[in-house]
């Protein structure tokens, strides 16, 4: 059967026009014909104007590059250069130079090059990456002076129809806008990693190759959402794009900007390759590996892979399900623990031998 809709997950696709392509296009801050143009426009166009032309200033260029091994066109030798492999957008997340993007954006860099509004180029370093959330945050050096954060809104009360500003760098072409409404709330879309991002905003704004990772704005200019996604059958815009919403950054970009991960709820065990689960005959759950030392697991009592007195593997406790999650595999476990918090308790369903263990209950540790 043909596949009528495909999501395409945005930003590691390399812009067909270059970084600088675009360079010089941008108006001075002030130019002198501006207040009197803005007279003549209708109070609409004025307040977009307005908005795009404050947080344009917060938007970045993300060029993700990679460094691989050649072989010289004039020798035997090998010899290792650095290509532009993707590229993407961010934003300025405060004035100690964090730049928030998507994981995606900046996935299997060697070097990402960070480019600002007004077309000055720094070297970032990854501070830390939440892949099941797609968010990654960087830092430059960069003068006080040239970071303009974004005023931060919240994702709690959108509403459908409202109007949003998407800025991004599509195709390389940097600071471009697009307008649209919020067409749907509470979404989900599968991120890099495997994982359930929940709550996500749809809009309408158009997002292309290289909008990835750029802010979604409210009609005042605040940041909602952190534009990932399309929905398309070529790769292009439909009508249909996808943003993080910002209620879910605010709560990961400053535990990666104190820890490099995010602090997460877990169990403090390790699950077993899905590939090796054939082997012990079991089609449903997840296989505990190992129990680690003095975990949240090891306190409820469960059991991991064993050996016997020949040193042959013997399984151990099988997961099929939190709660009323069911469980069959390491997504769906990572996306039952999303509901809860650290500190919660959950009754643990187990399989063992083939058949229903007694439950279990485990409070859940911080795991990272």
């Amino acid at each position: 059967m043909q596949r009528l809709i495909q999501t395409v997950v945005l930003g590691l696709v390399v812009a067909l026009i270059p970084a600088n392509a675009a360079e010089g296009s941008q108006a001075p801050d002030d130019p002198p014909f501006l207040s009197e143009r803005l007279k003549e426009l209708d109070p609409y166009e004025v307040k977009t104007i307005t908005i795009f032309r404050k947080a344009s200033r917060s938007a970045v260029f993300i060029t993700n590059k990679k460094r691989t091994t050649v072989s010289s066109l004039f020798s035997f030798e090998r010899q290792e250069v650095e290509r532009t492999q993707g590229q993407g957008s961010g934003f300025v997340w405060d004035k100690e130079g964090h730049i928030v993007t998507n994981f995606h954006v900046i996935y299997g860099a060697t070097s990402l090059i960070v480019t600002l509004s007004d077309h000055t180029t720094w070297e970032a370093e990854l501070v830390g990456t939440a892949p099941h959330k797609d968010i990654a945050v960087l830092k430059i050096y960069a003068p006080t002076d040239k970071l303009k954060p974004l005023e931060i809104g919240s994702s709690s009360n959108l509403i459908v129809g409202q109007k949003v500003l998407a800025i991004g760098n599509p195709f390389g072409l940097d600071q471009t806008l697009t307008t649209g409404v919020v067409s749907a709330l509470s979404r989900e879309i599968k991120s890099i990693a495997g994982g359930t991002i929940h709550d996500v905003i749809q809009t309408d704004a158009a997002i292309n190759p290289g909008n990835s990772g750029g802010p979604l704005l409210d009609s005042k200019g605040r940041l909602i959402g952190v534009n990932a996604a399309i929905v398309s059958q070529g790769g292009l815009s439909s009508g249909i794009g996808f943003a993080i919403p910002v209620n879910a950054v605010s709560e990961v970009v400053p535990q990666l900007i104190e820890h490099g991960a995010v602090v997460r709820p877990g169990l403090g065990i390790t699950i077993l390759n899905e590939n090796y689960r054939n082997r012990f005959g079991s089609g449903k759950g997840i296989i505990i590996q190992e129990v680690n030392r003095n975990s949240a697991a090891q306190r409820a009592g469960l059991q991991g892979l064993m050996q016997d007195e020949w040193g042959r593997l013997i399984l151990g406790d099988v997961i099929i399900g939190i709660d009323e999650h069911p469980i069959r595999d390491y997504n769906d476990l990572v996306d039952a623990l999303d509901c809860y918090k650290v500190g919660d308790t959950v009754t643990v369903k187990i399989l063992q031998g083939g058949r229903e263990k007694k439950q279990a209950e485990v409070k859940l540790q911080a795991v990272r």
